[in-house]
């Protein structure tokens, strides 16, 4: 085994938010320096490079991540982390993850409190802040991946696709997580699908959308999942069967205000295993993982993370 590292090692996106990423880590080098945490720095190349590389340094001793970017970032390093952690039999609660918040997309920080502030981000990484979060596994056809916070199958896996080739194409801002949604909200159709959570099937029927998340936050501050806790060993579901556009647009304002659990029209719960079926392509962390079938599992590990206590 080699020796552990004590630098933090910062994979850095340089196309995260809107191309300010650079100019956000100028910040973050400063802060850092300044309060005398050591690090060293790699920016990623391409798309996923970011999980190879995180892999990597964790061979190489480095147990310390920080990812420059936003959720797909995160989501990138935590994979490349738990391959390690997969392959070499070392335990995920050895690692520490933290985000320097600079990506068009931040959901994860608003469910672990960590506040969207490079200076104040830094004081937590300096002090040692850190928490506990649960270690997500998520399997399908096309290979295995890990989730920090929330994902989906359906209308959202559809609108991270949109969202994704949008960013591709070289837009971005706030709002096209926005226009995504409602664009696809008209071109997504329904599947058959079945849902089995811990071993009971609990629905099988036309589907139009399923999430399923670690923590509540999604899109830039919607919550689909809102009882989501990212501590508490469990998947928290919610599964929205084929309505009526009309009556999914009625709904929409619901994934704000916490009134989701008024709704008629969804079906949500708990579990610890979850396993959906059918024709389809699934997201976590708004990234496209795979086609299903899908399998998502709370291993009951867990890594550290950069949060105040």
């Amino acid at each position: 085994m080699r020796p552990v590292k004590a630098e933090w090692h910062c994979i850095i996106n340089p196309k995260a938010g809107s191309g300010k990423t650079m100019v956000g880590w100028a910040v973050c080098e400063k802060a850092l320096n300044a309060a005398s945490v050591p690090f060293v720095t790699v920016l990623t190349e391409r798309k996923f490079h970011a999980r190879e590389l995180a892999c990597g340094a964790a061979e190489a001793g480095y147990r310390r991540f920080l990812a420059v970017g936003g959720d797909g970032s995160v989501h990138d390093v935590l994979c490349g982390i738990m391959d390690y952690v997969s392959a070499s039999g070392a335990q995920a609660s050895d690692f520490v993850l933290g985000v320097v918040p600079i990506g068009s997309g931040n959901d994860w920080i608003k469910s672990l409190g960590v506040p969207h502030d490079i200076p104040k981000v830094v004081s937590l990484v300096a002090s040692e802040s850190f928490t506990m979060e649960d270690i997500v596994k998520v399997e399908t056809k096309d290979g295995v991946s890990y989730m920090a916070n929330i994902g989906g199958v359906g209308f959202d896996s559809h609108v991270c696709e949109r969202v994704n080739a949008l960013k591709e194409q070289g837009k971005r801002g706030r709002f096209i997580y926005l226009t995504s949604l409602i664009y696809t909200l008209f071109h997504t159709k329904k599947f058959h699908a079945r849902v089995v959570t811990d071993g009971e099937e609990v629905f099988e029927g036309d589907l139009l959308s399923a999430a399923f998340g670690n923590g509540p936050y999604c899109g830039g501050g919607m919550k689909q999942v809102p009882d989501a806790v990212i501590d508490d060993g469990l998947l928290d579901y919610m599964l929205v069967p084929k309505a009526p556009v009309i009556k999914i647009l009625l709904d929409l304002p619901r994934l704000y205000n916490d009134t989701l659990h008024e709704s008629k029209l969804l079906k949500a719960g708990k579990c610890r295993v979850l396993e959906l079926y059918g024709e389809n392509i699934a997201e976590a962390d708004g990234e496209v993982v795979g086609a299903l079938p899908l399998k998502i599992t709370m291993t009951g590990e867990q890594i550290r993370v950069v949060a105040p206590r």
